[in-house]
């Protein structure tokens, strides 16, 4: 390890370890460790029972423990006695291979045999709420369009100018902060990097914007669709690949429509071709299809994809291209696991690239009004079992993030659909009552 974890939280004076791992639905879950003790954990991990969380394990299985990566080491800047550390999970002397984070990391090394680094940056937006969750935080932002209002955003000022300090103490060079397209919503983009990097930080993001909300006794949430009525939250993903031996970016090609090189356009073609089951992944609940089906909000639009299109600087597509050497993805959600996002657009686009797909025509229209034009553009999942069962049949999943994962993956998120199955909801009865 390059870092030492003893030295440097006597250097930076931690007193505490917070040592941490996504499951399957990317729920943090984590140890508190006295630093005291940390040199032996680095060594051979905090212990977890695996089946007392979202990974498909039972009772009878082996102590799992979840092994600090020294070089992720983030000390909280609003309790700076502790540090957080991501970790990669171990059973039996093995590496667990459902695991998000050894999922992402065996993509990466996968995609480095050929000599490819894919950067990221997300675009994570969020709700600040009432503590029970009903209503949003603020009644006075209800303005019908209120996307970058400043009243609304100067209201909120403690909160969002907190977590960008803490951003920029950290280094992660943090750019904008703005109020989004739904009353009480907000975004904050921070530079991009790495894709094991962008991970680890958007893991921790949620985590530190859900911990200063409760410090200002409000609550944050990064629910796909926590009103029916208002914009629901993104989570926008911006993509590159650059060469590991040159270090140049090779999605740029000045000669390239829109600048984009053919290396870039497979990349799309592949994340194209898989849409439907990377769905399951980048939009991983029952409630993420009331955002990408959605219809139209208060504002007067989505701004969610429904159909699996790409254009140039055109919001109202999957895949938007808003300058040369990189694409935004435009489905996933707040919901996304952090790790789970990132390997499955590296796996999509490691086939399309495999495979030289052919992203087809890019279409320049408003796909809210005119979509309907279109012919034989595919649709996305109307819902969770869709995708599921996308996923399923997705030879292309199984055979880049691992048919461990994936079948560990559809059983608990099939529980989950069937779970939501058997609620009896408020509109049934209202409708079927009287049948």
């Amino acid at each position: 390890m390059a870092t030492d974890l003893g030295k440097a939280a006597k250097s930076r004076g931690i007193k505490y370890f917070l040592i941490s791992y996504a499951d399957l639905f990317g729920t943090m879950r984590a140890k508190l460790v006295p630093a005291a003790a940390i040199g032996d954990m680095a060594k051979i991990g905090a212990g977890f029972a695996g089946f007392a969380t979202w990974l498909d394990m039972t009772p009878a299985d082996s102590d799992m423990f979840a092994v600090p990566d020294a070089d992720s080491l983030i000390q909280l800047p609003w309790k700076k006695e502790v540090g957080w550390l991501a970790a990669d999970l171990w059973m039996d002397g093995e590496r667990v291979a459902q695991a998000p984070r050894v999922v992402l990391k065996n993509g990466i090394a996968a995609a480095a045999a050929d000599g490819h680094d894919m950067r990221t940056g997300v675009e994570c937006e969020f709700f600040l709420i009432t503590p029970d969750g009903q209503a949003i935080s603020d009644a006075a932002d209800h303005q019908t369009k209120p996307c970058y209002d400043q009243q609304a955003l100067m209201r909120r000022y403690d909160v969002i100018t907190e977590i960008c300090d803490c951003m920029q103490a950290l280094g992660w060079q943090p750019y904008q902060n703005d109020h989004e397209d739904a009353n009480g919503q907000f975004e904050m983009n921070w530079e991009y990097d790495s894709a094991l990097v962008t991970a680890d930080r958007h893991a921790f993001f949620k985590f530190m914007v859900k911990s200063i909300a409760e410090k200002h006794g409000l609550r944050a949430t990064f629910m796909p669709k926590p009103f029916i009525e208002l914009t629901g939250s993104g989570c926008h993903a911006h993509v590159s690949v650059w060469s590991r031996k040159t270090g140049k970016n090779l999605f740029v090609d000045p000669k390239g429509a829109l600048g984009l090189s053919a290396l870039a356009y497979h990349f799309i073609g592949g994340v194209i071709h898989n849409a439907d089951a990377l769905a399951a992944i980048t939009n991983p609940t029952v409630n993420s299809y009331k955002r990408i089906n959605a219809p139209r909000t208060t504002s007067g639009a989505t701004w969610s994809p429904n159909t699996v299109t790409y254009s140039g600087n055109n919001r109202t597509h999957m895949i938007r291209i808003p300058e040369a050497g990189r694409f935004e993805f435009r489905l996933a959600d707040g919901a996304a696991n952090p790790y789970l996002l990132q390997a499955a657009l590296l796996a999509a686009g490691r086939d399309g690239i495999a495979h030289r797909r052919d992203p087809g025509k890019r279409l320049d229209i408003d796909m809210y009004a005119d979509g309907h034009t279109v012919k034989g553009a595919k649709r996305l999942p109307l819902n969770l079992l869709d995708a599921l069962r996308a996923l399923e049949r997705s030879s292309v999943m199984k055979d880049h993030l691992g048919a461990p994962f994936v079948a560990a993956y559809l059983k608990l998120r099939h529980a989950d659909w069937n779970d939501y199955a058997r609620h009896l909801t408020e509109w049934e009865r209202r409708t079927t009552l009287d049948c």
